[in-house]
């Protein structure tokens, strides 16, 4: 297969394009969306679901010694919103795992939740094949009539299916809950309805705000998507669960708008990858342009970096004390400054709602709509990635 088949783009972001509606679904025929417009309906769909599966057989053994979330890629998202929703006062480790099988020491007293959208990845099959063989409580997530299904059917565990939405990125809360829901039955996250319902109002309303109807001026993705066109992103988490939201838009990033981007902690970038803004791509480079030269032999400006700073500003619910707040906000603070005095443009993100679901929510939804408007502002369809295809063939030969 040529890997070029099917890529198309232009290198400067064309802005218009967004403003209008026409252009914006000539360049989206697969829908990307429409589908990402519908995490507020994926929240209360997939709740359903869950309702319907026996996650009551879960109980029987008690609180387990160890959940592991096997799944690979937004499937493997999934294991880290578990993991910060519970929280650094859960009970019992919630261990994400991206790879086939499930680590060695998994037995009989423990859990596994294998993820799949499609409910054929090696990574998830693999996890809940070794979790029947030794033992482990099981409960699978994925595709309807799928080998994961049958898997599951097999080990008499647990199955919830989730309606595909190609590509699987676009289906991250109909995964992301009912992975919530098996351990809440566990006892080891407190999700009620109300979270669930205040979470799938909020993806409402930010979808209704990034509509492609409105306009860049009062459309915060549309905004956000061209204040990083051109540009190199850092996209930066100020607490745990900003954490996740940040790689989560790297996801995106890269694999819709086939960007290259720098995700991650800002508690660790201070240790290191601060140091990015006195870089060759920071704000401070010293131009070498001859003010006297032909414009028309001018190069453009070059590449610089562009950074994105998710803020979460909530206290986990488990914490006794402000401090671990506090500290996160002096370190936002302390970057946002230092990004100015070097000339690096920044852009916020700043969680609201209540609970730590909901807050996820707010922080997620803008990105994953900007993503997709940066896309298209490139002439980019946000669905369709040979190179993944492509990877995906070739790993398979």
């Amino acid at each position: 297969m040529d890997g070029t088949a099917g890529v198309s783009g232009r290198r400067v972001a064309d802005e218009s394009i967004l403003d209008d509606p026409d252009a914006v679904a000539a360049h989206d025929p697969g829908g990307m969306l429409r589908f990402t417009a519908s995490a507020g309906a994926q929240v209360r769909e997939s709740a359903a679901l869950a309702a319907e599966a026996n996650l009551a057989l879960l109980e029987d053994e008690g609180r387990p010694r160890a959940v592991v979330i096997a799944g690979i890629g937004t499937a493997g998202r999934t294991g880290d919103v578990l993991a910060t929703v519970a929280g650094p006062r859960c009970p019992v480790p919630v261990i994400p795992h991206r790879s086939a099988g499930v680590p060695g020491w998994v037995g009989a007293a423990d859990v596994v939740i294998a993820v799949s959208a499609s409910g054929r990845s090696p990574e998830a099959l693999g996890a809940a094949e070794a979790a029947h063989r030794r033992g482990a409580r099981l409960v699978a997530v994925g595709a309807p009539d799928s080998q994961l299904q049958s898997v599951a059917e097999r080990a008499r565990a647990p199955f919830i299916p989730v309606p595909r939405r190609a590509p699987a990125r676009a289906s991250l809360w109909a995964l992301t809950v009912p992975v919530l829901l098996a351990a809440r039955t566990l006892g080891l996250v407190k999700v009620n309805e109300a979270d669930l319902a205040e979470t799938a109002a909020r993806l409402d309303a930010d979808a209704d705000r990034c509509r492609s109807a409105a306009e860049s001026f009062v459309n915060p993705a549309k905004s956000l998507a061209l204040g990083l066109a051109g540009s190199i992103p850092i996209v930066w988490g100020s607490s745990p669960l900003a954490t996740v939201a940040a790689r989560r838009f790297g996801d995106t990033l890269s694999a819709n708008a086939r960007y290259p981007v720098v995700t991650g902690a800002l508690g660790e970038a201070g240790r290191g990858r601060v140091g990015l803004l006195d870089g060759v791509f920071g704000g401070l480079v010293e131009s070498t342009r001859d003010i006297f030269a032909d414009p028309d032999e001018v190069e453009p400006d070059p590449t610089r970096l562009r950074l994105v700073l998710l803020r979460d500003g909530g206290l986990n619910a488990d914490e006794d004390t402000d401090e671990p707040l506090a500290v996160e906000e002096r370190r936002a603070d302390a970057v946002q400054t230092l990004a100015e005095r070097r000339g690096v443009r920044c852009d916020v993100v700043t969680a609201e709602g209540g609970s730590a679901l909901e807050r996820l929510a707010s922080l997620v939804a803008v990105p994953d709509f900007a993503s997709i408007y940066l896309a298209l502002a490139h002439g980019l369809d946000p669905m369709a990635v040979p190179a993944v295809t492509e990877m995906k063939e070739l790993s398979n030969q």
